[in-house]
């Protein structure tokens, strides 16, 4: 039989068509904001990764879609969101990028203003809107992957986010009407949740709400995060549970039960405080005044020996005068908190805050006294850091590089405290591969300290 040139073309054409792998698409993120961004973001691409190639966060590669997740809580954040959002659509323009879909609280905040400010971007969504962002993205959400992950910290930590919204309302505050009411995630998908993080190497869990003490009121009408933290720990493969975001009114003692007596809960707490002067605390709707404040830190270490305690405080909030600053920084010596942020305050339209009171103290001022708090921090985190000195702890490895492990105790949580540096020991680490070190635990002995890191030496692997 002659074969046509053109017939043997045509049956090559077609053997290369049914030969070739299908080539998904490019998807990348960009999450701003806190961590309970992050876990959004991961939910969303646990529905649809079978679609696309996950193009990792910071890469500059050309790329079909970029999905940003915003954050609109404070000014400084508001304009980090937008200058990403202007990034994102200059990569469209030059052609590195074919699509941008926004989403998350600046959108939520902004949705009437924001398509007409920035038209270069084709979708906007808001912070609630899960499955309108997963629809559009070419998939039609599954229920099945509710408890799924795609995760985008390391393999050996994750974010477990326990409820979304908050009743509360502080004076400053805008999340309430960005993200509206309290609404509790139940304990069984909570720990389905931690069963599939487990699975997928996770050893430690950030426990994540915007008022995690508050869990539970809603669905049980009670408070259950002590209950939740002991089924979490039963869940093999998890050895630390963290907690984050605990509001003071009204703290459960029960949680300190468990942070004292359950291995697996990290004698750690984040707990923002705010401020300690009766009359800011009244301005700012805390529920709380100086003198509870005061016993319940008295409480906490007491209760739960040698617990590290995180908190942030804001400076400049409106009827903070200088004594009521000076007041806060006696506090802050007074409670040696061995960790803590501070924040200047910020008019965010829409609050009680914005609304009643006159933002009368000025940026100067402001800055004055957030660089003033921030330096008697520092001397007191050097403090606390020099006194662990001589120590031995148990630590996880975050990553390898440049020959140093950098790790973290029970008593560092990751991306806002600083790190524990251990340099490779062969007389003591053998010939183990140092990168199959990540992830796990290992223990070493502290030998110096500044006011951020720690230097360390492996005693055993």
């Amino acid at each position: 039989m002659l074969l046509s040139i053109s017939w043997i073309l045509k049956r090559l054409k077609r053997q290369s068509r049914s030969n070739m792998t299908p080539v998904r698409k490019k998807l990348q993120t960009v999450t701003l904001g806190c961590s309970k961004n992050k876990v959004d973001t991961e939910h969303i691409l646990s529905q649809v990764e079978d679609l696309y190639e996950v193009v990792p966060e910071g890469e500059d590669i050309p790329v079909d879609i970029i999905l940003l997740n915003t954050c609109g809580f404070i000014g400084d954040a508001k304009e980090e969101s937008v200058q990403a959002v202007l990034e994102a659509v200059e990569r469209k323009r030059r052609g590195e990028a074919g699509k941008v879909i926004v989403f998350g609280c600046l959108s939520q905040r902004y949705a009437s203003e924001l398509p007409d400010l920035i038209p270069e971007v084709d979708e906007w969504y808001g912070a609630r809107d899960f499955d309108p962002v997963i629809r559009a993205l070419g998939k039609e959400p599954d229920r099945n992957l509710d408890s799924t992950r795609y995760l985008t910290t390391p393999s050996h930590y994750a974010y477990l986010k326990i409820s979304e919204g908050c009743d509360r309302r502080c004076s400053y505050c805008a999340i309430p009407f960005i993200r509206g009411a309290h609404k509790s995630v139940p304990v069984e998908e909570l720990v389905k949740e931690a069963v599939h993080l487990a699975g997928k190497g996770v050893k430690e869990l950030i426990i994540i709400a915007q008022d995690t003490t508050y869990y539970g009121l809603d669905l049980y009408k009670r408070r259950a995060l002590a209950e939740l933290l002991q089924k979490l720990s039963e869940v093999d493969g998890i050895e630390w549970i963290r907690i984050h975001y605990s509001y003071p009114a009204a703290f459960p003692d029960d949680v300190l039960d468990q942070m004292a007596d359950n291995p697996k809960v990290c004698r750690y707490m984040d707990i923002p405080l705010q401020h300690i002067s009766d009359k800011v605390l009244a301005n700012m709707h805390r529920n709380v005044d100086g003198e509870w404040t005061r016993n319940l830190i008295r409480k906490m270490r007491e209760r739960v020996p040698g617990v590290v305690l995180r908190t942030t405080m804001i400076v400049g909030h409106p009827g903070e005068g200088k004594r009521d600053f000076n007041g806060l920084k006696d506090f802050i010596k007074e409670a040696s908190f061995e960790r803590l942020g501070a924040f200047k305050y910020s008019e965010e339209e829409g609050t009680y805050g914005a609304e009643n009171f006159k933002d009368s103290i000025s940026s100067r001022i402001k800055q004055e006294r957030l660089d003033e708090l921030m330096t008697l921090q520092s001397e007191i985190s050097l403090s606390f850091n020099q006194s662990r000195v001589g120590t031995e702890v148990k630590v996880i490895v975050d990553d390898f590089t440049d020959g140093v492990f950098v790790c973290r105790s029970e008593f560092e949580s990751p991306e806002v405290d600083g790190e524990i540096l251990v340099r490779h020991d062969s007389s003591v680490m053998g010939d183990v591969d140092p990168y199959s070190l990540v992830g796990e635990f290992i223990t070493v002995r502290i030998i110096g300290a500044d006011e951020y890191d720690l230097i360390a030496e492996p005693v055993e692997i």
